[in-house]
């Protein structure tokens, strides 16, 4: 990447890292843009999980202040860059793998909205979190907002974008707005142990069940084409090899 303040790490255990440690890991429009190529290339590449996170303890303050004058100076630029946010978005939470937010310190505003398109957020026990356009007057994506109903509720979210506070990894867990929360110096080795877990299993059961839940949580139930991969992976060859290994006591290998 010449984008340096986007850092990526290819592999089947993949990572994205925010990389503008001086802002806080504030998100540019250069920073959106770049997000779709990125997740286009990890997904060529058969990543079976992608690990998105913030560099300098910080996993990201949010939207880059520094930008607003020159992104928020007219109608048309306005909506290029809400279109960049939601093509980088949606491209994360497009990947056919697993993806999980490793988040450390502030997760705040469009950070936030950032790791709600991710499968999964890990949190550590110092990390903070708010929804905060009511304090600057805007409003919050209605693409946002339905991820973050998704996942806390109405009632939480309701909470959440009418106070705007911050709350705390202990409180964000509690409403699932994350799944776990450790300690700081525990995050990584929890990413490992999980990450690889993943990492070991069929990419196209994981990729199926992620399409699955994401068509249950939205209402829209399964189309033709799920419904067909659903079918078809009793024939495939990772069934094949699932069920030789699980004859022959032994891991499976998957492709």
């Amino acid at each position: 990447m010449s984008l340096t303040s986007l850092r990526v790490e290819p592999g089947a255990i993949a990572r994205i890292t925010l990389n503008a440690p001086e802002k806080r890991n504030a998100i540019s429009q250069a920073m959106w843009r770049a997000l779709p190529q990125i997740c286009a290339d990890l997904a060529q590449a058969q990543a079976r999980v992608v690990i998105i996170a913030g560099a300098g303890g910080h996993f990201s303050a949010g939207a880059d202040i520094g930008e607003f004058d020159a992104v928020y100076g007219d109608p048309a630029s306005i909506a290029a860059a809400n279109a960049a946010v939601r093509a980088g978005q949606q491209a994360l939470a497009d990947l056919p793998c697993p993806v999980i937010a490793a988040i450390d310190g502030v997760c705040v505003g469009g950070g936030c909205g950032l790791a709600l398109h991710a499968d999964l957020r890990f949190a550590t026990e110092r990390s903070r979190f708010a929804i905060t356009p009511a304090r600057l007057g805007l409003a919050y994506s209605y693409e946002d907002t339905a991820r973050l109903v998704q996942t806390v509720g109405p009632s939480a979210a309701r909470d959440i974008l009418f106070s705007a506070r911050l709350l705390s990894a202990e409180e964000a867990l509690s409403v699932g707005l994350v799944d776990r929360v450790v300690p700081a110096d525990a995050l990584e080795a929890l990413l490992e142990d999980y990450a690889g877990t993943l990492a070991g299993l069929s990419r196209e059961s994981l990729a199926i069940a992620k399409a699955t839940v994401a068509a249950a949580a939205t209402g829209d139930g399964p189309d033709a084409a799920l419904r067909a991969r659903f079918e078809a992976s009793f024939a495939g060859p990772d069934f094949t090899e699932g069920v030789a290994a699980f004859r022959q006591k032994r891991k499976p290998v998957f492709r």
